[in-house]
């Protein structure tokens, strides 16, 4: 927390201070000691609590025309195609199969909490407008949600007829 608020009197955001903290954070014993004891309080308590300001932050409501509409589904696209459709490249431009580069591109195109954390600085800072705060957040969710379901169509369900990925713990 020191680090954050360093950061933040320096007038640089304080997740950039506890971001470089866990940088220099040196490996081992100590650290996995901090983790241990940490790790409850962020994912019951702070994870829950951030996505909950998240949330509150963001306001559908101010989505409204078809033309705003339209404006969420052409980000949709760009960001699908931008990090799904540029990972998918990457892997087969280096001799990746297809399957597997699909399911590459499908799982990186996930953005989840690293894309909400920069959305609410950019919010907090008066970098972006309420309007594309809730468009971005909407881009983020679904890019989330649909991973999953995508990479079990591309990749998951064939892999694991094959016997080249895990069985599901689902049933």
């Amino acid at each position: 927390m020191l680090a954050a608020w360093l950061t933040d009197v320096i007038g640089i955001h304080s997740v950039f201070g506890a971001f470089m903290l866990g940088c220099a954070m040196p490996r081992g014993l100590a650290t996995a000691e901090i983790t241990r004891q940490m790790e409850p309080l962020t994912t019951a308590l702070l994870l829950p609590l951030f996505f909950a300001y998240s949330g509150l932050n963001t306001r559908l409501d101010l989505i409204t025309t078809s033309d705003q509409w339209m404006v969420c589904g052409v980000v949709l696209l760009a960001a699908c195609l931008g990090k799904g459709g540029a990972c998918w490249a990457a892997a087969r431009l280096t001799g990746t199969d297809q399957p597997t580069a699909l399911a590459l591109g499908t799982l990186m195109n996930a953005r989840g909490l690293m894309e909400l954390i920069i959305l609410n600085i950019g919010l907090q800072r008066g970098l972006i407008t309420p309007e594309l705060f809730s468009i971005m957040v909407v881009m983020a969710i679904v890019t989330t949600l649909m991973a999953s379901p995508l990479f079990e169509l591309v990749y998951g369900r064939r892999a694991r007829a094959a016997g080249t990925l895990g069985a599901s713990g689902t049933g």
